[in-house]
């Protein structure tokens, strides 16, 4: 008996010792959970099996944390450690903690340095021992390659948003936000980004913050289209922010055949020219801006109309509500041309993103074009209100309470993303000479564009000396930054290649929160399961086991 007891330890222990030893030459992992949360997409083993030298990526996601930043922590941690596996010793991380010295100088120093580097702090609060506290976080990372870095932040926050929904929506991102990182800084050549100049567009000061973030990563440099013949061979991507002049016929032809053969476009677009700039005495009349683009528009297959929205979600502007003695009483008031976009499509460019700041953002339409796919990107809230132009806009107009009647517009559609073979508004329109001359194309490759009825999406703010530039989403007035740059970093990632990457978005992990009360209630049944179950079972295969052994050896 003992003798046969040994040689069937024995023979098990080989068979594990053997198969361990088979195993090692084959590699392979099972993921079981439902939404394959532990699995990476194909790109992202691709970038990493591809990398030539370390990565190192430091996470600020260290120390004393509430629950909800521990669980992003550990997801952090995780797909760190999953991304090793396909990239051998090519990966290093470390997590940081911020707040790890008692010097408070030191401290503060230590966060500047932080945002010198990109990394902006979250307030959170929490409840220790019964009492509120405010904490400082930096939740995100810096991610390096070969004396190159880029920061990433790991923290979503969509206005309207729960906690708990925020913090999932974050780790839906990991993916995304480090594979994204690491391909912009291994990645061997810099395409280029044009900005269209010559109609009045937004200054090099304006648009400063996102052209100094472009240029870490891309080649940016103005586009004269009258000068300009060999656009696609020199630019993936052109960007026409707020033109206030028209364009020529020429000029629109240079642009028609960039886009037929396969160029693509971002604009940012103002149908009207309302603006705090123009208002005289506090007032001013909108009206519509004719840029001779309207026809180009209508054969990409959209419209852009010569309207205005209100929206009870809205930013704020300081208006002087009183007088105390000789000084004037100042109050931030809603000013509802002001709309802040938090509805956003599920589309991968635009998915979990965080609210963005417009002003006097416009409506678009969607016209018939064959063969083009149309998706909405962004909407105002359900609480809008469209206005035609020519329009009276008055500063008083933020002082008055606004009636809920009027806005009965619902959410409305303020960006559409336009993707496939375009044909040219110019086909038996040119002379064969000029079309031979340009090497004209009716139709040709499939193309990409995306139009903004807002031109100020992607204006940043400038200080009231008019010397430097505020970073862009941030409202001086409230302190707060909005996610305008990390839309339009999105929107030229997709239209620059990184549709294979940016489909990471729309992973989804499901959030499958505890019932609080039927957990509450029935609290007494599962601790007693709990506790009886597992010694329900011992007895049953004791007994189970004496039978048996009754039965095989009659004692």
């Amino acid at each position: 008996m003992k003798n046969k007891f040994i040689l069937h330890f024995f023979l098990i222990a080989i068979t594990i010792v053997s198969w361990n030893v088979i195993l090692n030459f084959f590699f392979f992992r099972i993921d079981l959970t439902e939404e394959k949360r532990y699995t990476l997409s194909n790109i992202s083993k691709q970038i990493l099996s591809s990398l030539d030298d370390q990565v190192y990526i430091e996470v600020f996601l260290d120390g004393d944390l509430p629950s909800g930043f521990k669980r992003l922590q550990k997801s952090t941690k995780e797909f760190l450690d999953e991304t090793r596996v396909y990239a051998k010793s090519n990966i290093q991380y470390i997590f940081t903690d911020p707040m790890a010295s008692n010097n408070e100088a030191m401290q503060q120093k230590y966060f500047a340095s932080l945002a010198e580097r990109g990394l902006q702090p979250t307030n959170i609060f929490a409840k220790e021992n019964g009492k509120q506290t405010e904490k400082l976080v930096f939740p995100g990372a810096i991610v390096s390659y070969k004396g190159r870095e880029l920061p990433i932040n790991l923290l979503k926050s969509a206005s309207g948003v729960a906690p708990a929904e925020a913090l999932n929506q974050s780790e839906e991102g990991i993916e995304f936000e480090v594979m994204s990182a690491i391909k912009k800084l291994t990645s061997k050549s810099a395409k280029s980004i044009g900005f269209v100049q010559g109609h009045g567009e937004l200054s090099e000061l304006e648009i400063k913050d996102i052209l100094e973030t472009l240029n870490q990563n891309f080649s940016t440099e103005w586009v004269d289209l009258q000068q300009n013949r060999n656009l696609n061979d020199n630019f993936h991507l052109l960007v026409i922010a707020k033109p206030k002049q028209k364009f020529t016929e020429s000029e629109k032809l240079a642009l028609d055949q960039y886009i037929v053969k396969g160029g693509n476009v971002i604009f940012f677009i103002d149908k009207t020219n309302a603006s705090l700039e123009y208002l005289e005495n506090g007032q001013s009349t909108a009206i519509d801006i004719e840029n001779n683009l309207e026809d180009l528009f209508f054969r990409l297959g959209c419209r852009l109309n010569p309207t205005i929205y209100q929206d009870a979600q809205c930013g704020v502007l300081p208006m002087v509500v009183g007088m105390q003695g000789n000084q004037p009483q100042t109050q931030l008031l809603p000013w509802m041309y002001y709309p802040i976009i938090s509805n956003f499509a599920s589309h991968p460019v635009v998915k979990n993103m965080s609210a963005v700041a417009c002003k006097f953002v416009g409506s678009i339409d969607t016209v018939k074009a064959q063969g083009i796919q149309k998706t909405p990107l962004m909407f105002t809230s359900k609480y809008s209100k469209k206005i035609s132009v020519p329009a009276q806009i008055n500063l008083l107009e933020a002082r008055k309470q606004p009636n809920p009647a009027d806005f009965i517009n619902g959410q409305q559609p303020v960006a559409y993303l336009l993707e496939g073979r375009f044909k040219s508004l110019f086909t038996n329109r040119l002379t064969p000479k000029i079309a031979d001359s340009i090497q004209f194309l009716s139709t040709d490759k499939n193309s990409k564009v995306i139009v903004f009825a807002d031109g100020d999406l992607i204006k940043n703010d400038i200080t009231p000396d008019g010397k430097q530039n505020l970073p862009l989403g941030f409202d001086r007035f409230t302190q707060k930054k909005l996610a305008n740059k990390d839309l339009i970093l999105n929107c030229v990632d997709y239209m620059c290649g990184g549709s294979d990457l940016i489909v990471l978005r729309a992973k989804e992990l499901k959030l499958r929160p505890i019932d609080k009360l039927k957990a509450t209630s029935e609290r007494t049944k599962w601790q007693a399961i709990n506790v009886l179950l597992p010694f329900m079972l011992l007895v049953v295969f004791a007994i189970t086991k004496h039978q048996l052994r009754l039965r095989k050896y009659g004692k």
